[in-house]
């Protein structure tokens, strides 16, 4: 965000008086309430800032932990698959070799 003003800059500025311009103190009332709303808009920024950055953490936490559950399903299914496949192999080796034993 670009700005030409900052609230010090803005508190310091003196303007030239003469014969009919306006009136200082009134300058001065409406500059001080600018400079209100410049810090009041500063914070608020700053806060946004500060609750976008808590957002994406907490963003990058769930990621990391929804990384790792998927990682730990991936595994306790290949575990299962493994042991699948290795019941079925035993099966299948109970089936040929007991077939030729009770050929012999």
């Amino acid at each position: 965000m670009d700005r030409e003003l900052t609230q010090k800059e803005i508190l310091e500025k003196d303007f030239n008086n003469k014969m009919r311009g306006y009136n200082p103190t009134e300058v001065d009332e409406f500059l001080d309430i600018v400079i209100r709303d410049y810090e009041s808009f500063q914070n608020e920024i700053d806060k946004l800032k500060s609750e976008n950055n808590r957002l994406l953490d907490k963003l990058d936490e769930q990621a990391k932990q929804m990384s790792t559950q998927q990682q730990n399903q991936s595994q306790s299914s290949s575990s299962v698959t493994n042991f699948d496949i290795l019941k079925r192999l035993s099966n299948l080796e109970r089936h040929v070799f007991g077939s030729k034993l009770d050929n012999e």
